[in-house]
């Protein structure tokens, strides 16, 4: 295989995560040739403290960004879910921005939530964080400026991003479950450092309804802005086999 025909996906990520690049390695396994690369800036704390809001101002990410580019990656995924608490727009600016700094396609875990749910007609849904309280009520607020109706939500009350990943699969499945009672057209697993993706697959098929985990949304969103089809991803749930 020669350089040309090589892909690379480049992941911002935030520094205290330990779960976005195992998860993207697994789902990229079965893709010879692709590849995820991974840049971090400092993020430890998820809350509503100016401290916290502090950590995703746009030149940290953006000098990760430049690094990433430095890697000849064919396209840049902000891989974490701060526009929920901030605002669509947030990744919106961001996106554009990284462009404009690297002349790489740029995309974002959440801005590819909301490309998700448009496409395939998701209206009312059910969300599961391990986040806070006051976090999450933002989340479900953005959310519904952008259309969508939160019928069910689940949260862990963490604030520490290191322990997100600390939540373990039958927490996430308990979560899952309980918001699937409601009956939204859609569930989603909101954070990058908490697996919900390795049990989309499963739970769909007894639930009859799609998780989209954002892990997830953001390898299938950086494979289509790289020009490559993300049907090519196997046994990771619905959104790769229907979404296009």
């Amino acid at each position: 295989m020669t350089k040309r025909d090589r892909k690379f996906l480049g992941m911002l990520t935030p520094s205290s995560n330990t779960t976005l690049e195992p998860v993207t390695a697994a789902m990229l396994a079965g893709l010879p040739g692709v590849s995820a690369h991974f840049g971090r800036f400092r993020v430890t704390e998820i809350s509503l403290s100016a401290q916290a809001l502090g950590q995703f101002t746009a030149e940290p990410m953006l000098a990760a960004a430049e690094l990433l580019a430095d890697a000849h990656c064919h396209s840049i995924c902000w891989n974490g879910t701060s526009a929920g608490w901030l605002g669509f727009d947030a990744d919106r600016t961001l996106c554009a921005s990284i462009t404009a700094r690297t002349g790489v396609p740029a995309c974002s875990s959440v801005l590819a939530i909301d490309e998700i749910f448009r496409s395939t007609g998701v209206r009312r849904f059910g969300l599961v964080t391990p986040y806070t309280g006051d976090v999450q009520e933002k989340i479900v607020a953005n959310f519904g400026r952008e259309g969508f109706e939160c019928v069910a939500e689940r949260h862990q009350g963490l604030a520490a991003n290191f322990s997100f990943s600390e939540v373990g699969p039958q927490a996430v499945e308990s979560m899952i479950r309980e918001v699937a009672a409601a009956g939204p057209d859609a569930i989603i697993v909101f954070c990058t450092n908490m697996d919900g993706a390795s049990l989309a697959e499963r739970l769909e098929r007894e639930l009859g309804v799609p998780v989209y985990d954002t892990i997830a949304a953001a390898v299938w969103a950086s494979l289509r802005v790289a020009g490559i089809d993300p049907g090519r991803v196997q046994g990771w749930g619905r959104l790769f086999r229907e979404v296009k």
